[in-house]
């Protein structure tokens, strides 16, 4: 019946009659061994037609006859009706509920057995069920149609294929199915995520656009889980940060066998030095087709000697980045951050290593819901749930890996030496790593004399201390002191410039590779390196904390990053604080490219600075990283870090009265960083006790960038008078102390400030005033900024000709500054006036070369204003569930970021759109909190949204109460 009805018998086709016969076959078999009555049938077949009642009896005789060589079937006549006695299993329809059931209880235990069973029950469909039969004339709504479970066994079989690997056979099988189907969800992710995993991500896109069809005929959209795999298609390789597995890892079978049964959360715990993270590694990399979506990693520093553990947040933005979410688009509060970082992975077999978890608390926000994804936790602590408590090697594991590491020749026929040696390693990976290493160094020696060199140095015991003292005494006086300093280091590694700042020499290439020949520290990139904790734990108990060494490296890492913030952001340049700090060995930068990227390559080093200088009473060295450090973290939306690193430089600066100098700075950038996080009231009283202070240095320049700071905040509370007042306070003293780019920028932001307000001819005004001065200076990079401004304004007044003027300009002068932020800005806000003019094909080409000008620049204000205007692009176009989704992604952006005139646009435009879909009720709420907001902000927009609702005559024309 999974199909047209058909019969077979030995092999042979059956004919089963005319229309009729057939309808009152399919009666009995629908009641397959129980009794129907004639009348019960004649209600069915003839919709109750009594004269009709003696044709049962023509048809039964008949059907009798047809399976009169069947012995296994028989249609009987009881006192209760005609009932069809046969095997159940002889229908295909219990067959397939029976492979369904069987293949549920073996899914997880034996995934391959489970897929052989739906593989039989789906190859029992040969076609829709009793799909030659007209329903409504053999029971209508009481039978039961199983179309609906042929569909959804269909997807649990390609879901199987595809976690035991077999992509091939699942792309094949969803091609065909989505065909039944086309707006089946289900089929879409998964023959999604088979063609990504086969590498063909234009296929991949091709069946996210065909769905997204299908759906908006239903008026539907794509959910979650096809908008993140769309993402990953476009954004090429499927996230991973899993470093490369050990060449040499041995052994672990018991646990690699518990891991790969694993579901949702495993816990690994064991000793320092026992291979928890190796393990935990290597499973990941074995796991692969089952978690075809991505591994990540984030390393938690829970135990690492020297440094913090790492914060939620931070291991959220870490995790979210590695997700292929842009920085920029991170949510600011840990709580938001664990919304988007769930919501990335709902609907994905996606498997994240916590490495050196310090608590369940640390790690429980970043433990996946969603059931498809696997959690591996690694800590010295014994964890709840599922867990393994990770024991040394077995001796004959340990003797393997001592001899995959050794050369073969020289322990030729030495077994019981060889078990001797990796016994007093405690059988440990990590230390028989450390002694293979020193072994392999010193070609020379015998067998014997390493193990005389580690039965000198004490007994075994548990953290085979042993391997690493015998190690640490066969280097020479300067690689010892090397060594021993890496156990007091504040950061998780160093590149070999800082390396020898530490240690105060010229160069410190040789000792580091000498030191990583036998395995004391790790190269995790080129010429950068690290150390293992339990290595580190043994180093620093070797000598106390070299100060002097200490503070060499803190004055290099201050020292380069001025020289790298300069280079990097340099309209900074004027802003950053003066120091008398020199070190040998500093860097300097010949690009921004170069500045930027050392920035973001020693970023946790020097964070894990400045709170070593906090608490070892180096308050120069703490302020001053962190005010430096504050425009990486704005750039980066690494909001948390930038409010952390300078909290703490605020405590350091306040305890001391007479520092006016670095309080001031510390409270200039953390007023910033509360504006950023949309604490408008915390922002305001920040700049507001920063601004006398820099009165009283007389920092004519402080003082402006603090008014600066003061009108941002203000503007956002709706208070235009006051942060207009600012906003002229500043000019003024820009004015005072000549700084004409100073100048220049103040006007465009009061002209821009003006231009919210709809003050558009003092607007215009102020632009006009600050392209002129730009161009006066040659500053290139504010005219490209300034013009893009100055053009906006020129839109509103409906003067486009000259707006094209002004925006193709500043594309100029953007490209010959390789602004690419300008750039962007510029060739976007071109395809505006074109999309004004009715030129859409041009506004779409426009809006592209922005979009791709734009795709590694890190600016949330930028991509807000692509996505809206890309919209509007959209909606212009007829496109209407494209428009939807590009509002919709500016709205995220904007609430992201809490700013308030973005989430007044966005709301718009969501709003207008989803009222030109028809969908008023889901349109409501965006209407009123656009109308709320531009309200509150006191914005011309706020009037024109009540006018044109008040002129519609559906549902959204609802006003809102209180």
């Amino acid at each position: 019946m999974l199909g047209p009805l058909e019969a077979w018998h030995d092999g042979v086709p059956v004919q089963l009659g005319d229309q009729q016969q057939r309808f009152v076959l399919v009666v009995l078999l629908l009641n397959v061994n129980k009794p129907v009555t004639a009348d019960r049938m004649t209600d069915i077949v003839w919709g109750g037609n009594l004269a009709r009642r003696d044709m049962v009896r023509t048809y039964i005789k008949r059907l009798r006859d047809t399976f009169k060589d069947a012995a296994d079937v028989t249609i009987e006549t009881t006192a209760t009706g005609y009932l069809l006695r046969l095997d159940e299993d002889k229908l295909d329809t219990v067959r397939f509920d029976r492979l369904r059931a069987e293949a549920e209880e073996v899914r997880a235990s034996d995934p391959r057995r489970a897929m052989v069973l739906l593989r039989e029950a789906v190859g029992l469909w040969r076609g829709w069920f009793l799909e030659d039969i007209d329903i409504d004339r053999v029971g209508g709504t009481d039978v039961f149609v199983p179309n609906e479970s042929r569909l959804d066994t269909i997807g649990d079989l390609a879901e199987l294929e595809l976690t035991t690997g077999d992509h091939r056979s699942a792309r094949d099988r969803l091609r065909a199915s989505l065909q039944l189907a086309p707006d089946r969800q289900r089929y879409a992710e998964l023959l999604m995520r088979a063609l990504l995993t086969n590498g063909d991500r234009v296929a991949a896109i091709r069946v996210f656009h065909a769905i997204r069809t299908a759906l908006a005929e239903i008026g539907l959209e794509p959910g979650t889980v096809l908008r993140n795999l769309l993402a990953q298609a476009e954004r090429g390789d499927l996230p991973s940060s899993l470093p490369s597995r050990s060449a040499v890892f041995t052994g672990r079978d018991a646990e690699l066998a518990t891991i790969e049964t694993a579901r949702h959360t495993l816990w690994v715990s064991g000793p320092p030095g026992v291979g928890k993270t190796e393990l935990a590694i290597e499973a990941a990399h074995r796991l692969r087709d089952r978690f075809p979506d991505g591994q990540l990693i984030a390393r938690l520093n829970g135990f690492t000697p020297g440094m913090p553990a790492t914060s939620v947040g931070d291991a959220l933005t870490q995790l979210l980045v590695e997700l292929g979410e842009p920085p920029e688009q991170i949510p600011a509060t840990v709580g938001r951050k664990v919304t988007l970082y769930q919501t990335r992975l709902f609907g994905t077999r996606t498997l994240v290593v916590l490495d050196n978890a310090g608590s369940f608390d640390q790690i429980r926000p970043l433990v996946p819901e969603e059931p498809g994804c696997l959690a591996i936790v690694t800590s010295r602590r014994m964890g709840a749930g599922e867990h393994i408590r990770l024991s040394p090697l077995m001796p004959d594991e340990a003797v393997e890996l001592f001899r995959t590491l050794t050369d073969q020749g020289r322990i030729l026929g030495r077994t019981a030496e060889v078990a001797a040696v990796v016994k007093l390693c405690g059988f440990l990976p990590m230390q028989i790593q450390v002694v293979a290493g020193l072994f392999r160094r010193h070609a020379g020696w015998p067998l014997e004399h390493l193990l005389h060199l580690l039965e000198e140095n004490g007994p075994w015991d548990e953290e085979g201390n042993a391997a690493m003292r015998v190690s640490y005494q066969q280097l020479d006086e300067p690689r010892q002191a090397m060594f021993r300093l890496f156990g007091h280091l504040p950061g998780p590694d160093l590149d070999v410039t800082a390396a020898a700042a530490l240690a105060g020499v010229p160069s410190a290439r040789m000792l580091l590779d000498e030191l990583h020949e036998v395995s004391l520290v790790e190269e995790g990139t080129p010429d950068r390196y690290r150390m293992l904790d339990p290595l580190k734990e043994f180093a620093a108990a070797q000598a106390p904390a070299d100060t002097g060494a200490m503070l060499r490296l803190l004055d290099y890492y201050l020292v380069t990053l001025a020289a790298a913030v300069g280079a990097g952001y340099p309209f900074d340049r004027t802003q950053l604080p003066t120091g008398n700090t020199s070190s040998p060995a500093a860097l300097d930068f010949d690009s921004e490219d170069a500045a930027l990227a050392w920035i973001a390559a020693e970023r946790d080093n020097l964070v894990a600075a400045i709170h070593y200088a906090a608490t070892h009473d180096l308050p120069d060295h703490t302020w001053r990283l962190a005010v430096l450090m504050w425009r990486h973290f704005n750039t980066t939306a690494q909001l948390e870090d930038w409010l952390g690193t300078l909290t703490r430089a605020w405590e350091i600066v306040a305890a001391d009265p007479a520092n006016e100098y670095g309080q001031a700075h510390v409270l200039l950038r953390l007023s910033m960083a509360h504006d950023r996080l949309g604490r408008l009231g915390e922002a305001l009283e920040l700049a507001a006790r920063a601004l006398p202070r820099w009165i009283r240095l007389g920092d004519v320049g402080g003082e402006a960038a603090t008014l600066t700071a003061l009108a941002f905040p203000t503007m956002k509370h709706g208070n235009h008078d006051e942060a207009i007042a600012n906003f002229a306070a500043a000019l003024e003293k820009y004015e005072q102390i000549d700084d004409l780019r100073g100048q220049a920028h103040v006007q465009s932001m009061l002209g821009y400030l003006n231009e919210l307000i709809g003050n558009l001819d003092d607007a215009l005004r102020q632009q006009q005033a600050a392209a002129r001065m730009s161009r006066e200076i040659g500053d290139v990079r504010g005219m490209a900024h300034t013009l893009s401004n100055l053009g906006s304004v020129q839109q509103k007044l409906g003067l486009l000709a000259e707006a094209l003027e002004s925006y193709t300009e500043a594309h100029r002068h953007a490209a010959d500054a390789g602004d690419q932020c300008a750039a962007a800005y510029a060739l976007n806000d071109i395809g505006n006036v074109h999309r004004l003019r009715g030129r859409l094909a041009e506004a779409v080409r426009y809006q592209e070369q922005a979009r791709v000008a734009a795709a590694d620049v890190q600016d949330a204000d930028l991509l807000f204003q692509l996505y809206l205007d890309r919209g509007a692009t959209a909606q212009a176009r007829g496109e209407l569930a494209d428009a939807l989704r590009a509002c919709q992604a500016a709205l995220d952006l904007a609430d992201g970021t809490t700013n308030r005139p973005h989430q007044a646009s966005a709301n718009r435009d969501v709003a207008r759109i989803l009222h030109a879909m028809g969908q008023h009720e889901r349109a409501i709420p965006h209407w009123d909190a656009a109308e709320t907001e531009f309200a509150a902000l006191g914005f011309p927009e706020a009037a024109e949204i009540c006018a044109e609702r008040g002129a519609l005559t559906c549902a959204c024309r609802s006003v809102r109460k209180g």
